[in-house]
Protein backbone atom coordinates (compact mmCIF):
# COMPACT_ATOMS: atom_id res chain seq x y z
CA UNK A 1 0.00 0.00 0.00
CA UNK A 2 2.38 2.64 -1.27
CA UNK A 3 -0.16 5.31 -1.73
CA UNK A 4 -1.51 4.48 1.50
CA UNK A 5 -4.47 7.77 2.38
CA UNK A 6 -2.63 9.53 -0.85
CA UNK A 7 -5.46 12.00 -2.20
CA UNK A 8 -5.13 11.92 -6.05
CA UNK A 9 -7.14 13.76 -8.81
CA UNK A 10 -6.92 12.25 -12.02
CA UNK A 11 -8.86 14.61 -14.66
CA UNK A 12 -10.18 12.81 -17.38
CA UNK A 13 -10.59 10.27 -14.95
CA UNK A 14 -13.78 8.32 -16.25
CA UNK A 15 -12.39 7.23 -19.71
CA UNK A 16 -10.24 4.00 -21.02
CA UNK A 17 -7.25 5.28 -19.34
CA UNK A 18 -8.21 7.40 -16.28
CA UNK A 19 -10.79 4.29 -15.30
CA UNK A 20 -7.66 2.19 -14.70
CA UNK A 21 -5.17 4.71 -13.05
CA UNK A 22 -8.22 5.13 -10.22
CA UNK A 23 -7.94 1.50 -10.24
CA UNK A 24 -4.24 1.59 -9.44
CA UNK A 25 -4.31 4.21 -7.35
CA UNK A 26 -7.42 2.52 -4.80
CA UNK A 27 -5.15 -1.02 -5.37
CA UNK A 28 -2.62 0.70 -3.44
CA UNK A 29 -4.58 2.68 -0.60
CA UNK A 30 -4.74 6.07 -2.24
CA UNK A 31 -7.80 7.71 -2.71
CA UNK A 32 -8.90 8.08 -6.66
CA UNK A 33 -10.82 11.57 -7.14
CA UNK A 34 -12.30 11.24 -10.78
CA UNK A 35 -12.29 14.44 -12.23
CA UNK A 36 -14.34 14.73 -15.63
CA UNK A 37 -16.84 16.59 -17.42
CA UNK A 38 -18.84 13.75 -18.05
CA UNK A 39 -21.46 13.66 -15.40
CA UNK A 40 -23.08 10.06 -16.77
CA UNK A 41 -19.48 8.56 -17.54
CA UNK A 42 -18.48 9.68 -14.08
CA UNK A 43 -21.68 7.52 -12.53
CA UNK A 44 -20.79 4.54 -14.87
CA UNK A 45 -17.13 4.56 -13.65
CA UNK A 46 -18.18 4.94 -9.60
CA UNK A 47 -20.56 2.01 -10.10
CA UNK A 48 -17.72 0.00 -11.53
CA UNK A 49 -15.48 0.45 -9.38
CA UNK A 50 -17.35 -0.21 -6.30
CA UNK A 51 -17.71 -3.60 -7.79
CA UNK A 52 -14.03 -4.08 -6.60
CA UNK A 53 -12.82 -1.74 -4.28
CA UNK A 54 -14.39 0.62 -1.12
CA UNK A 55 -16.65 3.55 -1.56
CA UNK A 56 -14.76 5.51 0.63
CA UNK A 57 -11.56 5.49 -1.70
CA UNK A 58 -13.27 6.57 -4.46
CA UNK A 59 -14.71 10.58 -4.99
CA UNK A 60 -15.69 12.28 -8.40
CA UNK A 61 -16.02 15.73 -9.07
CA UNK A 62 -17.69 16.94 -12.20
CA UNK A 63 -14.87 18.81 -14.05
CA UNK A 64 -14.02 21.52 -16.64
CA UNK A 65 -10.30 21.86 -16.93
CA UNK A 66 -10.36 24.62 -18.89
CA UNK A 67 -12.82 26.93 -16.43
CA UNK A 68 -10.44 28.35 -13.72
CA UNK A 69 -14.24 28.53 -11.88
CA UNK A 70 -14.25 24.57 -11.60
CA UNK A 71 -10.94 24.10 -10.99
CA UNK A 72 -11.01 26.29 -7.94
CA UNK A 73 -14.07 24.62 -7.19
CA UNK A 74 -13.19 20.94 -7.28
CA UNK A 75 -9.80 22.62 -5.36
CA UNK A 76 -12.13 23.94 -2.86
CA UNK A 77 -14.01 20.85 -2.42
CA UNK A 78 -10.89 18.75 -1.74
CA UNK A 79 -9.52 20.82 0.72
CA UNK A 80 -13.08 20.79 2.59
CA UNK A 81 -13.31 16.94 2.93
CA UNK A 82 -9.42 15.53 2.91
CA UNK A 83 -7.08 19.33 3.64
CA UNK A 84 -4.81 18.01 1.89
CA UNK A 85 -4.36 16.76 -2.26
CA UNK A 86 -1.24 14.77 -3.16
CA UNK A 87 -1.28 14.86 -6.83
CA UNK A 88 -2.63 15.99 -9.79
CA UNK A 89 -2.37 13.50 -13.24
CA UNK A 90 -3.41 15.51 -16.01
CA UNK A 91 -5.28 13.12 -18.33
CA UNK A 92 -8.04 14.39 -19.61
CA UNK A 93 -7.92 14.99 -23.46
CA UNK A 94 -10.81 17.47 -24.89
CA UNK A 95 -11.28 18.02 -28.30
CA UNK A 96 -14.00 19.33 -30.70
CA UNK A 97 -15.87 17.34 -33.40
CA UNK A 98 -13.36 18.17 -36.44
CA UNK A 99 -10.13 17.16 -34.10
CA UNK A 100 -8.67 14.06 -36.21
CA UNK A 101 -8.70 15.37 -40.14
CA UNK A 102 -5.83 14.33 -42.51
CA UNK A 103 -3.86 17.15 -42.79
CA UNK A 104 -4.71 18.72 -45.63
CA UNK A 105 -7.99 19.02 -44.57
CA UNK A 106 -7.36 20.76 -41.37
CA UNK A 107 -9.06 24.44 -41.00
CA UNK A 108 -6.86 26.75 -38.54
CA UNK A 109 -10.09 27.70 -36.17
CA UNK A 110 -10.43 23.70 -34.86
CA UNK A 111 -6.33 23.80 -35.21
CA UNK A 112 -6.25 26.80 -32.46
CA UNK A 113 -9.65 25.21 -30.58
CA UNK A 114 -8.00 21.62 -29.77
CA UNK A 115 -4.60 23.00 -28.88
CA UNK A 116 -6.24 25.56 -26.43
CA UNK A 117 -8.17 22.95 -25.04
CA UNK A 118 -5.52 20.08 -24.59
CA UNK A 119 -2.81 22.70 -23.71
CA UNK A 120 -4.74 25.00 -21.93
CA UNK A 121 -6.39 21.91 -20.00
CA UNK A 122 -2.62 21.31 -18.90
CA UNK A 123 -1.63 24.27 -17.78
CA UNK A 124 -4.81 25.88 -16.24
CA UNK A 125 -4.81 22.71 -13.88
CA UNK A 126 -1.37 22.88 -13.32
CA UNK A 127 -1.48 26.57 -12.28
CA UNK A 128 -4.11 26.43 -9.54
CA UNK A 129 -3.40 22.87 -8.23
CA UNK A 130 0.22 24.53 -8.00
CA UNK A 131 -0.57 27.74 -5.93
CA UNK A 132 -2.36 25.07 -3.29
CA UNK A 133 0.51 22.80 -3.70
CA UNK A 134 2.94 26.23 -2.88
CA UNK A 135 0.94 26.35 0.32
CA UNK A 136 0.59 23.14 1.61
CA UNK A 137 3.99 22.45 1.19
CA UNK A 138 4.22 19.70 -1.24
CA UNK A 139 2.53 18.52 -4.21
CA UNK A 140 3.01 16.06 -7.31
CA UNK A 141 1.91 16.43 -10.42
CA UNK A 142 2.15 13.72 -13.70
CA UNK A 143 1.23 14.97 -17.49
CA UNK A 144 0.11 12.23 -20.15
CA UNK A 145 1.82 12.90 -23.05
CA UNK A 146 2.35 10.47 -25.60
CA UNK A 147 5.43 8.61 -27.86
CA UNK A 148 3.96 10.87 -30.55
CA UNK A 149 4.97 14.02 -28.52
CA UNK A 150 8.86 12.41 -28.82
CA UNK A 151 8.99 10.90 -32.09
CA UNK A 152 8.28 11.42 -35.77
CA UNK A 153 4.60 9.92 -36.28
CA UNK A 154 4.71 6.32 -38.48
CA UNK A 155 2.37 7.19 -41.42
CA UNK A 156 3.06 4.02 -42.95
CA UNK A 157 1.58 2.16 -39.90
CA UNK A 158 -2.09 3.96 -41.08
CA UNK A 159 -1.87 2.57 -44.65
CA UNK A 160 -4.95 0.77 -46.01
CA UNK A 161 -7.24 2.01 -43.04
CA UNK A 162 -9.28 5.38 -42.09
CA UNK A 163 -7.15 6.07 -39.56
CA UNK A 164 -4.21 9.09 -39.31
CA UNK A 165 -2.15 10.40 -36.77
CA UNK A 166 -3.57 13.78 -36.24
CA UNK A 167 -1.42 17.09 -36.59
CA UNK A 168 -2.90 18.41 -33.39
CA UNK A 169 -1.50 15.33 -31.11
CA UNK A 170 1.65 15.79 -32.53
CA UNK A 171 1.35 19.49 -31.12
CA UNK A 172 -0.11 18.86 -28.31
CA UNK A 173 1.88 16.21 -26.50
CA UNK A 174 5.22 17.28 -27.47
CA UNK A 175 3.99 20.50 -26.30
CA UNK A 176 3.35 18.92 -23.06
CA UNK A 177 6.44 17.11 -22.79
CA UNK A 178 8.06 20.62 -22.74
CA UNK A 179 5.95 22.23 -20.33
CA UNK A 180 6.68 18.67 -17.69
CA UNK A 181 10.26 20.63 -18.44
CA UNK A 182 9.14 24.38 -17.71
CA UNK A 183 6.72 23.53 -14.57
CA UNK A 184 9.20 21.39 -13.02
CA UNK A 185 11.90 24.08 -13.43
CA UNK A 186 9.30 27.18 -12.86
CA UNK A 187 8.61 25.76 -9.46
CA UNK A 188 11.92 24.92 -8.14
CA UNK A 189 12.48 25.11 -4.45
CA UNK A 190 8.69 24.55 -3.80
CA UNK A 191 8.50 21.00 -3.12
CA UNK A 192 6.34 20.46 -6.32
CA UNK A 193 7.39 17.43 -8.38
CA UNK A 194 6.32 17.54 -11.99
CA UNK A 195 6.87 14.65 -14.59
CA UNK A 196 5.43 13.08 -17.91
CA UNK A 197 4.32 9.55 -19.04
CA UNK A 198 4.46 8.92 -22.72
CA UNK A 199 2.54 5.63 -23.74
CA UNK A 200 2.56 3.51 -26.62
CA UNK A 201 -0.88 3.16 -28.57
CA UNK A 202 -3.47 1.74 -26.47
CA UNK A 203 -6.10 -0.96 -27.19
CA UNK A 204 -9.44 0.84 -28.11
CA UNK A 205 -11.15 -1.49 -30.98
CA UNK A 206 -8.71 -0.34 -33.96
CA UNK A 207 -8.84 -2.37 -36.99
CA UNK A 208 -7.09 -5.40 -37.46
CA UNK A 209 -4.88 -4.34 -40.39
CA UNK A 210 -3.25 -1.57 -38.03
CA UNK A 211 -2.95 -3.72 -35.18
CA UNK A 212 -0.65 -6.08 -36.95
CA UNK A 213 1.00 -3.24 -38.50
CA UNK A 214 1.51 -1.08 -35.58
CA UNK A 215 2.56 -4.70 -33.68
CA UNK A 216 5.63 -5.46 -36.43
CA UNK A 217 7.44 -2.13 -34.81
CA UNK A 218 7.56 -3.49 -31.13
CA UNK A 219 9.85 -5.86 -29.54
CA UNK A 220 7.19 -8.02 -27.37
CA UNK A 221 3.57 -7.59 -27.17
CA UNK A 222 2.88 -4.72 -29.35
CA UNK A 223 0.47 -2.46 -28.52
CA UNK A 224 -0.59 -1.85 -24.62
CA UNK A 225 -4.00 -2.11 -22.81
CA UNK A 226 -4.56 0.24 -20.46
CA UNK A 227 -3.38 -1.18 -17.55
CA UNK A 228 -0.06 -1.30 -18.88
CA UNK A 229 1.12 2.35 -17.44
CA UNK A 230 -0.36 1.68 -14.15
CA UNK A 231 3.33 0.57 -12.38
CA UNK A 232 5.22 3.50 -14.00
CA UNK A 233 2.15 5.94 -12.76
CA UNK A 234 2.54 4.15 -9.09
CA UNK A 235 5.96 4.98 -9.14
CA UNK A 236 5.92 8.35 -9.74
CA UNK A 237 3.34 8.96 -7.74
CA UNK A 238 5.43 7.15 -4.61
CA UNK A 239 7.86 8.62 -2.69
CA UNK A 240 9.97 5.86 -4.01
CA UNK A 241 10.09 8.66 -7.14
CA UNK A 242 11.36 11.41 -4.41
CA UNK A 243 13.80 12.85 -6.70
CA UNK A 244 12.93 12.32 -10.52
CA UNK A 245 11.51 15.75 -11.63
CA UNK A 246 11.23 16.88 -14.85
CA UNK A 247 11.07 13.59 -16.38
CA UNK A 248 9.40 11.32 -19.64
CA UNK A 249 9.39 8.02 -18.89
CA UNK A 250 8.49 6.18 -22.66
CA UNK A 251 6.47 2.85 -22.04
CA UNK A 252 5.98 1.71 -25.77
CA UNK A 253 7.54 -2.09 -25.70
CA UNK A 254 10.34 -0.87 -28.12
CA UNK A 255 7.99 1.23 -30.87
CA UNK A 256 9.75 4.29 -30.83
CA UNK A 257 13.86 2.68 -31.27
Amino acid sequence: MILEGKVVVITGGAGLIGKEFAKAVISQGGIAVIADIDEERIQCTIKELERTFPSDEIDAFKLDVTSKDSLQECIDYLDSKYKKIDALINNAYPRNKNYGRHFFDLEYDDFVDNLGMNLGGCIIPSQLFSLYFQKQGYGNIINISSIYGVIAPKFEIYDNTEMTMPVEYAAIKSGMLHLTKYMAKYLKGKNIRVNAISPGGILDGQPKEFLSEYNQQCLTKGMLDSNDLNGTLIFLLSNMSSQINGQNIIIDDGFSL
